[in-house]
Order: C-alpha cells, then sequence, then structure tokens
C-alpha cells in the first residue's frame, strides 16, 4: 500500500494556524524560529494573531502556509517515526505547496523555502498592476471545456486556465476584462458555476512571466539537493528527482498550469492508495477523494491529527 504525501497552497491559510503544533511540541516550535529568523519578521505572531487580511497576502501566506506544513512534517518525524524516504513512494505540492514537498524531502532547507517563497509572493504580486488581473473559478467542467473558453474568451488578451484542481473545477487566470468574458461565456456553454475569486493577482498564466524571471535567479543561488522521495510535479505532472529539472518545473509553474487533477491520477496509477495532506486545512483531501476512487485521504495539521496517525501506525 503506497502512500504520498501532500502539501497546500494559497487559500488554506487561516488565522490561529500551526498554534497547537507549536505549544504541544519543541520540534514544531523550532520551525517557527527557523522561518520568523529566516524572514527577520514575527512571521509566526502574524499567523496566530492575525489580522486575517494581513496574513493573506500572498507575499505573508506563501512562507506562513509552508512553515506549518514542516512543522507537522517534524512532528511526524519526532513524535511517529515517519521517514519520507521510507514511508511514502511520492510528494506533491499545490502551487506554493511543491515548495514546502521539496522542503520536507530535503531538497530546500527550510530558511531557503521560506526565503523563496517570499521573494515568489512579492514578484507575483507585483507582476501586474492592482485591478488589471483577475482569476475565476469553473465549476462542473473539465480541462478541454474550459481551455476553450478561455481561448474564446481572450481576443488577443490573456486567459489560461491556471489550475485543473479535479472534481470538475478549473480556474482561469489572465487579463480582468478576458476573465470576466469567460465568465459569461462559461454561463453560454452550462458550466454549473463561474465566479470570480478574491485573489490579489491574476497567477498562473502568462501574465506572470516577470515573476517566473524572478523564480529563475532566486533559484540560481540557493543550493537544492536530490529529494529523497520523486516530487510529482505541478506543471508536468510526472515525478522529478534531479535538482536541475525541479528548478526548470519551479520556474515553469509561476506562469504554467498547476496540473492537480493528473498529478493526484497519475501518484493513484503508480499504486499510491493513502494520501496525507500535511498542513492547515483540507482542501487537498477533498479534491483527492473526487479525483481518485478507492483511496483514503486524511489531513494532519493539528496535535489530534498527529495522534490519529501514530494510532493508525500503531
Amino acid at each position: 500500500m503506497a502512500t504520498a504525501f501532500i502539501f497546500p497552497g494559497q487559500g488554506s491559510q487561516a488565522v490561529g494556524m500551526g498554534k497547537a503544533l507549536a505549544e504541544a511540541f519543541p520540534v514544531a516550535r523550532a520551525v517557527f524560529d527557523e522561518v520568523d529568523a529566516a524572514l527577520s519578521q514575527k512571521l509566526s505572531t502574524l499567523m496566530w494573531e492575525g489580522p486575517g487580511e494581513e496574513l493573506t497576502l500572498t507575499a505573508n501566506a506563501q512562507p506562513a502556509l509552508m512553515a506549518v506544513s514542516l512543522a507537522a512534517i517534524r512532528v511526524l518525524e519526532a513524535e511517529a517515526g515517519l521517514s519520507l524516504k521510507n514511508d511514502a513512494a511520492f510528494v506533491a505540492g499545490h502551487s506554493l505547496g511543491e515548495y514546502s514537498a521539496l522542503a520536507a524531502a530535503g531538497t530546500f532547507s527550510i530558511s531557503d523555502a521560506a526565503r523563496l517563497l517570499r521573494i515568489r509572493g512579492d514578484a507575483m504580486q507585483k507582476a501586474v498592476p492592482a485591478g488589471e488581473g483577475a482569476m475565476a473559478a469553473l465549476l462542473g467542467v473539465e480541462l478541454d471545456q474550459a481551455r476553450a473558453i478561455a481561448a474564446d474568451a481572450a481576443e488577443g488578451q490573456v486567459c489560461q486556465a491556471a489550475n485543473d484542481n479535479g472534481g470538475g473545477q478549473v480556474v482561469l487566470s489572465g487579463t480582468k476584462a478576458a476573465v470576466e468574458r469567460a465568465i459569461a461565456l462559461a454561463g453560454e456553454r452550462g458550466v454549473r458555476r463561474a465566479m470570480l475569486l478574491p485573489v490579489s493577482a491574476p497567477f498562473h498564466c502568462a501574465l506572470m512571466q516577470p515573476a517566473a524571471e524572478a523564480m529563475q535567479a532566486a533559484l540560481a543561488e540557493v543550493s537544492m539537493q536530490a529529494p529523497v522521495v520523486p516530487v510529482m510535479a505541478n506543471v508536468g505532472a510526472a515525478p522529478l528527482s534531479d535538482p536541475t529539472a525541479i528548478r526548470a518545473s519551479l520556474v515553469a509553474q509561476v506562469t504554467g498550469t498547476v496540473r492537480w487533477r493528473e498529478c493526484v491520477e497519475a501518484m493513484a496509477a503508480a499504486g499510491v492508495t493513502q494520501f496525507y495532506e500535511v498542513g492547515s486545512g483540507k482542501v487537498l483531501a477533498g479534491l483527492v477523494k473526487r479525483i481518485a476512487a478507492g483511496t483514503t485521504a486524511a489531513s494532519i495539521g493539528t496535535p489530534d491529527d498527529i495522534a490519529a496517525y501514530k494510532a493508525q501506525k500503531g
């Protein structure tokens, strides 16, 4: 029975996340201290006390979500004897979660992951002036139909599939007017629901090219090791272990589609039957259940979740 550990992306943040882990386990507290030091910011205070609107800023949310995921991994290693090398067939993460997956698998240090995600968040925010881009979720649609809607809505502007989340959910990203046209087209073409998302920038589309260039420069400066277990990469929906290929994939990810549905399908096809979402929230576990019938998915982000994992592993 093969297992994969998966790591959440933006949208899973919540004030208070990780606090119970830090209070219960010194190894978790050490992760939050390391991230605070790497960023020269008391990010942990913002995570635990808010305000929520400041935590949601992408430059804060990205390293904060990674911190919670890595704190939970360190507790699993210390308290439940987890060894990703021995216990996992794959790791994977949704967008910024790919950095969490790589840090968990030893490709980056936690400090480097925090600094990279701060650069990534800042660069993604600055790539497009406020109000010029947008993202929309289409529900009750498959990727091919969503791509056709995006292509027809573009009219010379940018409109692309940003996330193929599975379960009939595809997110589009691009120029605000083009995304608004796509919402109207989706309604005409029988898509169950189409709605603008409350995001600060149009992630995972060609408008993010300046951010991709910033990440290429930042990643070139960082020491990267081969992960102890293959990472199922967002843009290729294929496993990677070579640091050079991982670096290129992370750059491509900034402007490319997060192929989450295909990542989960590929892991299931390779024999994974148990998925553990590590970090804040339960979004990915819910998506897995809709994508891969016959698999199980559980979330691990609190001391109670750690205890349940330990009990299961006996």
